[in-house]
């Protein structure tokens, strides 16, 4: 309970206070200064993968490293209440989604079904909401207003499950093998859309060893729903690729 009230006193200081930069924590800037901003544009999602790569792993895409400004405003987001950061965060990441359906060798405008990684109810009532829900809705509108037909599906729903981040990638993916079930109506209507075409991209903040992905798409392909590609904003350094790798056809949307 007093996570919540502190998240919710946190939104409210975004809303009406003059507050840091969550990126670079300059005074007064608002929630992201334009230096900041500028950054997180110049970037260009690319591919990552983890070394090694757990089975069943769809193509993953990331905007940037977890670091730097990236990782400040993904902390601010997540953690410190400020969802203001939703709108230039969900903006960036329907440029990764982008970036993953041309991946998967599918042409530009293909329609897309993003499907946010669920967090437990426990990490929703602490950061006041469903934090990826809320980034792939942003992101849908981002693409919708390029005219790329869109969507947000929730076929998965997450169990409980203990904290993953100081586990190794062995004890992250067996935490991550159980941490989702199938729910039947929404992941009726995502088959229906991925039998008429549409493309399928599993969405989450970050990309560490990958273990999180591959039980998503490992879980829903048990139930016949295809996962063409993976969108992350950030990938931690030692899966980010240290020689940027073009994506063919690709343009920032």
């Amino acid at each position: 309970m007093a996570g919540r009230y502190a998240s919710t006193f946190a939104t409210l200081v975004d809303l009406v206070l003059p507050v840091r930069c969550a990126g670079c924590e300059r005074a007064g800037a608002g929630p992201i200064c334009p230096a900041c901003s500028a950054a997180l544009t110049g970037l260009r999602p690319a591919p990552v993968a983890p070394d090694p790569a757990p089975p069943g792993l769809p193509p993953c895409v990331a905007l940037g490293p977890y670091e730097g400004a990236l990782r400040g405003l993904l902390l601010a987001y997540k953690d410190d209440g400020r969802h203001r950061l939703a709108a230039p965060l969900g903006d960036h990441l329907a440029r990764c989604v982008a970036a993953a359906v041309l991946r998967a060798g599918h042409p530009a405008g293909t329609p897309v079904i993003l499907v946010p990684v669920p967090s437990t109810g426990a990490a929703a009532r602490a950061r006041h909401g469903d934090h990826m829900r809320r980034l792939a809705r942003r992101a849908v509108r981002a693409l919708l207003r390029r005219s790329w037909p869109a969507a947000v599906a929730r076929p998965l729903a997450a169990r409980p499950k203990p904290d993953s981040s100081h586990l190794d990638a062995a004890g992250r993916a067996a935490a991550a093998r159980d941490a989702f079930r199938i729910r039947s109506e929404p992941a009726r209507r995502v088959a229906r859309a991925a039998a008429a075409g549409a493309v399928v991209i599993a969405v989450d903040d970050v990309l560490t060893t990958g273990a999180t992905m591959a039980a998503v798409a490992h879980r829903m392909a048990g139930s016949g729903l295809p996962v063409a590609g993976a969108a992350t904003l950030t990938a931690t350094r030692r899966r980010y690729p240290t020689r940027r790798v073009a994506i063919q056809g690709f343009y920032p949307v």
